[in-house]
């Protein structure tokens, strides 16, 4: 009888009846994963890790500890948290089939449908916009500027979530540094500002998450980075963006509307 439940296991496995499902996962992995670890699991940055031909129990391990909180990383927890346990499953195991990448693998691309933003930047924001919070990051040594326009303004202030039309700045710039490469702070309790960064831009308009996958998708926002002189920066990748801001999803998708908010109905 045991040998008999032995050869049933085993033709079951070799079957594939309990195998896991890689069309599932290979699915899944292109129309989310693939945003930043690349169609063939070669990743689009040097700082994201490359996934093709890592052992399945590894992958399954790290992406069950990101869904529970154990390993923390903004992006991938958000992610993870939306995988069910099949989808873990059979994600690993498509990522597990593929040729693990040599040295020489060229890096992925970005989706197209991540690629394109709809954002541009807004003209005067300084002049039209209203600076609703500064942010001391002692983590970066940075210091930041958040402004919101007049549509992003009225909403937080009658209580709505921000609609298609709202556009928030973030004005990112390194603080000044003292002698003990500390950063200065002012009066203001505020490091003092010294080289500019970056803008980072997210607006919202009519049917800009189409396309988007449901997985990423923050309703209809968009997101940018922008370089000093106000270009689009080469090489963001809106997908991160899209995957840090979802789990904000009953705050309009925005870390600050708490802020926003507390100003606009001053």
């Amino acid at each position: 009888m045991r040998l008999q439940m032995a050869c049933l296991i085993l033709a079951a496995g070799a079957s594939g009846a309990w195998a896991q499902d890689l069309a599932a996962g290979k699915a899944r992995a292109e129309a989310v994963c693939a945003a930043c670890h690349g169609l063939n699991g070669v990743s689009v940055a040097d700082t994201i890790p490359n996934l093709a031909g890592q052992k399945s129990a590894y992958l399954q391990n790290q992406l069950k500890a990101l869904k529970s909180g154990a390993r923390k990383n903004a992006v991938m927890g958000a992610i993870a948290a939306q995988l069910s346990a099949d989808d873990i499953a059979n994600v690993a195991a498509h990522f597990a089939s593929l040729p693990a990448a040599g040295t020489a693998a060229a890096r992925s691309g970005f989706l197209p449908n991540l690629a394109k933003t709809s954002v541009t930047f807004p003209d005067n924001h300084r002049a039209t916009f209203t600076l609703y919070q500064t942010l001391n990051r002692p983590d970066i040594n940075q210091v930041r500027y958040l402004y919101a326009n007049p549509v992003a303004m009225k909403a937080a202030k009658d209580g709505k979530p921000l609609p298609d039309g709202s556009v928030l700045v973030l004005e990112q710039y390194a603080a000044k540094l003292g002698a003990d490469h500390k950063p200065i702070t002012a009066a203001s309790g505020f490091f003092e500002p010294d080289r500019f960064v970056a803008y980072a831009v997210m607006e919202r308009g009519a049917g800009w998450g189409h396309g988007i996958p449901e997985m990423l998708r923050n309703e209809n926002w968009n997101y940018a980075v922008f370089t000093a002189d106000k270009q689009h920066r080469a090489g963001t990748n809106q997908a991160e963006c899209l995957a840090c801001h979802k789990p904000l999803d009953q705050k309009s998708f925005t870390f600050s509307l708490d802020a926003l908010t507390t100003v606009a109905r001053r």
